[in-house]
């Protein structure tokens, strides 16, 4: 949890260069507090402490007004209500937690599959494939947080970077509820003026090291002979922290591919038996499902059907194709093949979704001699264009039409 109070809040006004911030640190704010807080809507201007009121409890949490107070996380209750002696307790629900996180992992997910969680309430997403179909890294940044809110109730703070490091610091001055963007050209200019503490992996005792060598600012150290550093803070210390304090992290976000797969699902308000409807169902799910593919640039070689009936049995069917694939028309003739397998006359359906694995780079897709999907693929890379300009369901498949009753 960020012991940010919002004091020194920076976020990003006016169009800059973000063409190479692809790199997103999304941070929920004040997560604990503000999941409690949407059952309490009257304490949102009061300083709120999540925990247990007794003499050994400690803060799980507190919003931005209890930070002001100086209460952050892991403090002792005592401390924190002598600090604020205003503030009001309330007790943690653990699953309430989880189950908003997921909520939120999935968002994201649905922006991206390049998507690293931190914990419960942050995750870092590359969104360089998804500049397509959502737009600039900035929009994406501007999405995500609508989204959140829309969709929860909760807020969000966003990074965007050149590198995780930057971008994590961009997430936690642009708090609560901002963006800000840190153009790669503009990437050692944010971080030199900054105090060492705001190093990665910078602790109290590397910070007074640090201070005793006279390093204040992150420039400080960037201008310090490596040798210097090093004999100081250790060989392979200081050579991350010289890195890091001219703006060098290489690390990518960690994703298994192998085990990841782009899907979505729906759970029905009552139960469907017109098959019709399924497959049209199954047609929307496969092209979200396909343009998020192109939008990350991967293609994917097994398709999943996942079937839960009335009863709430759940069945899954999948198809390994011959030729990996992030058509949404060939995702959708596949799947319903297994899908009309299964359908028989007076079934209850209550979930249904579409999932593609077996991940890979979507480079060379679709380049042999003869390809089926090739009037598909270029019908479907049109739609995408529109949707970047216009918006998701400026273009849709006919059969999602209503008729019309004029």
């Amino acid at each position: 949890m960020s012991r940010q109070d919002g004091s020194n809040r920076e976020v990003t006004t006016t169009p800059v260069d973000d063409s190479r911030a692809t790199m997103l640190h999304v941070d929920l704010d004040a997560f604990f507090a503000s999941v409690e807080l949407l059952d309490h809507p009257e304490l949102v201007d009061r300083p709120v402490v999540v925990g247990h009121r007794s003499g050994r409890s400690v803060v799980t949490a507190a919003n931005y007004v209890a930070r002001r107070y100086g209460v952050n996380s892991a403090m002792p209750m005592s401390l924190a209500l002598r600090r604020c002696p205003d503030a009001v307790v309330l007790e943690p629900h653990m699953s309430r937690y989880q189950d908003f996180s997921r909520r939120v992992m999935a968002i994201f997910n649905d922006v991206t599959p390049l998507v690293e969680p931190l914990g419960i309430d942050e995750a870092f997403l590359d969104v360089a494939g998804a500049r397509r179909i959502h737009g600039s890294p900035a929009e994406i940044g501007a999405l995500i947080r609508r989204r959140v809110e829309t969709e929860t109730g909760l807020t969000c703070s966003v990074g965007a970077a050149s590198t995780k490091f930057v971008a994590k610091l961009a997430s936690g001055r642009a708090k609560p509820n901002g963006l800000l963007v840190i153009p790669a050209d503009d990437t050692i200019a944010f971080l030199h003026p900054l105090p060492v503490g705001a190093l990665w992996g910078v602790g109290a005792t590397t910070e007074q090291t640090l201070l005793r060598l006279g390093l204040k600012r992150i420039g400080d150290i960037a201008n310090t002979p490596l040798s210097v550093l090093q004999a100081g803070v250790g060989e392979a210390a200081g050579r991350k922290l010289h890195d890091l304090a001219w703006g060098r992290d290489p690390r990518a976000v960690s994703v298994d591919r192998e085990e990841k797969s782009i899907g979505h699902e729906v759970t029905f308000e009552h139960d469907v038996t017109d098959v019709a409807r399924l497959r049209s169902e199954i047609l929307r799910q496969a092209d979200a499902v396909a343009a998020r593919l192109r939008g990350a640039g991967l293609v994917g070689r097994t398709v999943v059907l996942k079937v839960r009936y009335a009863d709430f049995s759940t069945v899954t069917r999948s198809r390994t194709l011959p030729e990996p694939t992030n058509v949404g028309r060939r995702i959708y003739e596949e799947v319903v093949a297994v899908f009309d397998a299964l359908a028989a006359s007076g079934i209850r359906v209550r979930l249904i979704g579409v999932r593609v694995e077996q991940l890979g780079s979507g480079d060379g897709a679709g380049l042999g001699l003869w390809d089926p999907d090739d009037d598909w693929r270029e019908a479907e890379l049109a739609v995408d264009t529109v949707t970047a300009r216009f918006g998701r369901g400026a273009v849709k498949p006919a059969s999602h039409l209503k008729p019309d009753r004029g």
